[in-house]
């Protein structure tokens, strides 16, 4: 007969997210004429106990002095405490109500604030062992109970010595204290709980780092409430990405990596290896080679609108799901396509340029409104049917041209020809995606249609326009005036020197590919890539990818989801309900979509079945992936 498994949990930094004697000092010395320096002290004698320089009981009774608490404060701490349980352990409840006899919470603070947030979650009053506050009349607290082991210095070697579990002892963990368990021998492991905080001297003596509980409870084969545990899902984010997608992937329990800018084919030809998820922007290439070193990916995001740095097809091969951002920006660049035509149209660029050197020309000439001008847009996505409502409202003629038939919003006009468009256009703004086959769609032949004197606008990508030709044009005053915010190469950073022929002409306003780059739209993708990322991860659903069939799933309950990825060829959903069906598995719910090239079936399915229905599924001819997500 095997052995008992006991688990033996810290409370500050481990249960919850925080020290909680560092919340009570927020509490407790709120009106403190002195607040801050108590709360200082409060952390160097907090040092001062961990570091054996005073001893822990000593360290308790200073503290204690500083923060006078009383029964109001722990009352407030609770609350506050219960709102910050670590993330890992509120997702796995069902863990701590199947082994609640054998959970212990073995902590230095105190039962006041401890006991209501951890029987919450199943675990025995009795199986909590903690310092007791002794309080006055008033509700002040006035010491502790100095006979209790956790009290003092190798308290929780002494406590566990006391309860003499007979059985194997798991210690989980972020102090020395926890560690000391196991140098006592009265621990088979101790497990260092990285999710709140990282101690290096920890770290150091750990038989394994566990960044969640989710990793503790699979390294054990305990019961789980997720598939995989998140921390060994590697993210690797590129470019400088929004903060904001760092701290939600790392809220979930992902490994983060980021890098503060594009990387080279061949430097990601190695870095991509055991990356499963990879966050990009516009400089990052991912081509087929790429992807051929990507033995864990399982998805890519694209921190912007456009997609052609991302080879899709080799992407859909190797059933890889990829998003992007296409309405996050959409204003940002709309704002700066409105703010360019008019600086432009009023030849503001070569007059601050001329007060710069000195030159005070204040005249009319070259100078007009942009009110009844016609604005001619090349695209009518999102970015350009927003345009077109902020030009109307500006008094402004809109007219389009986009080879998919897209709906007019206002009194815009759509034309089927772009040279009537060119030809009528007082403003040329382009709004078309990276695709290959729109390289220099605007060159001399196209320029030579426009009107004398245009304004022309690039805010979309910058291998659309030959840019020699736009010098040429520029130069020759047939372009009155041109903004540019994206050009055939770019600098792969900010230290790389930008070279390109329109440097120094007459009016013309370049910008560093920032059309997106305002600080609500960066937070805004920020925010939208990550979701779209997690929706695919934790529930299979593709909503918004570009690249797989789009699926919006509803929320797994109480059930396993199969997802299978394969080639688009007949018969697979046959394959897979045949061996669902020899094994005598009942199907919850089941979805499936294709695309010309890949198709993507979930399957639900209930809990309980043979785990070797899992390799004759991964076994079906023509899969690209398959995984099982609870």
């Amino acid at each position: 007969m095997k052995p008992q498994k006991y688990f033996v949990i810290d409370f500050d930094s481990t249960f919850t997210k925080v020290e909680a004697f560092d919340v009570l000092a927020d509490i407790s010395l709120q009106d403190h004429p002195d607040k801050e320096n108590r709360k200082n002290e409060i952390i160097t004698i907090t040092n001062q106990g961990m570091d054996g320089s005073i001893s822990f009981r000593e360290s308790l009774e200073k503290r204690i002095a500083l923060l006078q608490p009383n029964r109001i404060h722990l009352q407030k701490l609770t609350e506050i405490l219960k709102g910050m349980v670590s993330e890992s352990f509120k997702r796995n409840k069902d863990f701590f109500q199947e082994f609640s006899d054998n959970i212990y919470i073995i902590s230095n603070g105190f039962h006041a604030f401890i006991d209501p947030v951890v029987t919450s979650f199943g675990i025995k009053p009795e199986n909590i062992y903690a310092n007791r506050f002794q309080f006055d009349e008033q509700g002040n607290v006035i010491g502790f109970d100095k006979t209790n082991p956790l009290s003092a210095n190798n308290g929780k070697v002494e406590q566990l010595k006391q309860l003499n579990l007979p059985g194997d002892v798991y210690v989980i963990g972020d102090g020395y204290t926890d560690y000391e368990i196991k140098h006592a021998g009265l621990a088979n492991k101790f497990f260092a709980f990285t999710e709140n905080v990282e101690r290096e001297k920890v770290l150091n003596k750990a038989d394994h780092v566990t960044p969640s509980l989710d990793e503790f409870l699979y390294l054990n084969k305990l019961n789980t409430v997720i598939s995989y545990p998140k921390n060994r899902i590697h993210v690797l984010l590129l470019e400088n990405v929004h903060p904001v997608a760092v701290e939600m992937m790392r809220a979930e329990g992902f490994t983060v990596e980021t890098y503060h800018a594009a990387l080279t084919e061949e430097e990601l030809c190695e870095k991509i290896k055991n990356v499963g998820v990879l966050g990009i922007r516009s400089k990052t290439q991912v081509t087929a080679k790429v992807l051929e070193h990507a033995n864990k990916l399982m998805t890519i995001g694209a921190f912007c609108i456009g997609t052609n740095q991302i080879d899709l097809h080799a992407a859909s091969k190797k059933g890889v799901a990829v998003f992007n951002a296409p309405f996050s920006n959409t204003r940002s660049v709309v704002e700066l396509a409105i703010a360019e035509m008019i600086m432009l149209i009023r030849n503001i660029p070569d007059k601050s340029n001329k007060l710069h050197a000195g030159k005070w020309d204040k005249s009319a000439s070259g100078s007009y409104e942009v009110r009844g001008k016609t604005l001619g847009l090349i695209g009518y996505g999102n970015i350009g049917a927003q345009l077109s409502v902020l030009a109307e409202s500006l008094g402004m003629k809109v007219v389009y041209y986009d080879k998919e038939e897209k709906l007019a919003l206002g009194n815009a006009t759509k034309l089927n020809s772009l040279t009537t468009l060119l030809e009528i256009s007082d403003i040329v703004s382009l709004h078309v995606d990276g695709r290959e086959s729109n390289t220099n769609m605007i060159s001399d032949k196209e320029f030579a249609r426009m009107k004398q004197g245009v304004i022309f606008l690039n805010l979309s990508r910058g291998h659309v326009v030959d840019i020699d030709a736009l010098k040429r044009n520029i130069e020759s005053g047939k372009i009155a005036g041109c903004g540019v915010d994206v050009f055939p190469y770019e600098p792969v950073s900010n230290a790389e020197e930008f070279y390109s022929p329109l440097r120094g002409l007459p009016n013309t306003i370049l910008t560093p590919h920032i059309g997106g780059s305002t600080l609500e739209a960066q937070e805004n993708i920020g925010k939208f890539v990550p979701s779209k990322f997690l929706d695919y991860i934790n529930n299979g659903s593709t909503s918004n990818s570009v690249n797989f069939p789009n699926l919006t799933l509803p929320t797994l309950e109480n059930a396993h989801r199969l997802i299978h990825i394969h080639n688009n060829v007949p018969g697979i959903l046959a394959k897979i309900n045949n061996v669902l069906a020899a094994h005598g598995i009942n199907i919850v719910g089941q979805y499936l979509k294709t695309t010309e090239t890949i198709g993507y079936v979930i399957t639900d399915i209930n809990k309980e079945y043979n785990k070797d229905v899992i390799k004759e599924l991964r076994a079906i001819e023509h899969t690209i992936k398959f995984r099982v997500l609870y």
